[in-house]
């Protein structure tokens, strides 16, 4: 299947590992051209590399996107490089799991501004695309509750409203706006594997309650990401796709 995603211009939000990395990575493979972020230069110059080896058009820049004019500033520019956008994917979050003043802020400046302050600067771009699609990462935790109620699940909760009403806002646009929910994704430097040394009983219950018997990749994540946002989901808006293999028994 042809997702007619050649030539298109990505824009994805901590780009450089995990889950981000391997949306960056489908997204290259279409032959879509990206630009990425993330906090760690390093790891956002190998990003950027291996991205453009796949002949795309690849840019990075190191920012904290809880700094708002900062992102703002790099989406704006990246619509110059890649001369407009077609796609967003807002995909950083703290990860600060917890009920702590600490974790209520983190969670609200990274997960939640960062990401309206990434549509308000990518909307004017997006409504000049054929396809223009946006795509918030939110967590099967902001659809049901489990041990990361508090901070982290309240504003993953969030973000899936906030992608509704932006999917109603921005339909005359001709702007798509969806949700992507991973369950449990384990890969190299990401919370499932530091949960897997440091907490190791967590590990194992949750690693039994996945009825497939193992975690997700962020290819699988990825693949549902690519998808939603390209012009073969044309008729897709205001949904949130849980990628979990059943994990959740919600209906």
């Amino acid at each position: 299947m042809d997702l007619g995603l050649q030539g298109k211009r990505v824009v994805i939000t901590g780009g450089s590992k995990g889950i981000g990395r391997a949306i960056a990575e489908g997204f290259a493979a279409e032959g879509a051209n990206v630009s990425i972020c993330a906090r760690t230069p390093g790891e956002l110059q190998a990003a950027v590399a291996s991205l453009k080896a796949k002949g795309v058009q690849a840019f990075g820049r190191a920012l904290d996107v809880a700094d708002g004019p900062a992102l703002s500033e790099w989406i704006r520019s990246t619509a110059g490089e890649l001369d407009g956008i077609d796609a967003l994917v807002c995909n950083v979050s703290a990860l600060a799991v917890g009920d702590s003043a600490d974790t209520w802020d983190k969670s609200f400046r990274t997960d939640m501004m960062h990401t309206v302050n990434a549509v308000a600067a990518a909307v004017p771009f997006l409504e000049q695309s054929s396809s223009g699609s946006i795509v918030l990462i939110s967590s099967v935790s902001g659809f049901e509750v489990d041990f990361a109620a508090g901070s982290y699940g309240a504003m993953k909760a969030a973000l899936i409203h906030y992608a509704k009403g932006l999917s109603r806002q921005l339909v005359g646009k001709g702007i798509r706006v969806n949700c992507v929910s991973p369950g449990n994704t384990y890969f190299d430097g990401g919370i499932w594997q530091t949960i897997e040394k440091n907490v190791p009983d967590l590990f194992k219950s949750t690693l039994k309650v996945n009825p497939t018997g193992r975690f997700g990749t962020a290819e699988e994540v990825a693949n549902g990401v690519v998808f939603i946002s390209s012009p073969m989901a044309s008729r897709i808006s205001g949904t949130n796709l849980v990628i979990d293999g059943a994990l959740t028994v919600a209906v």
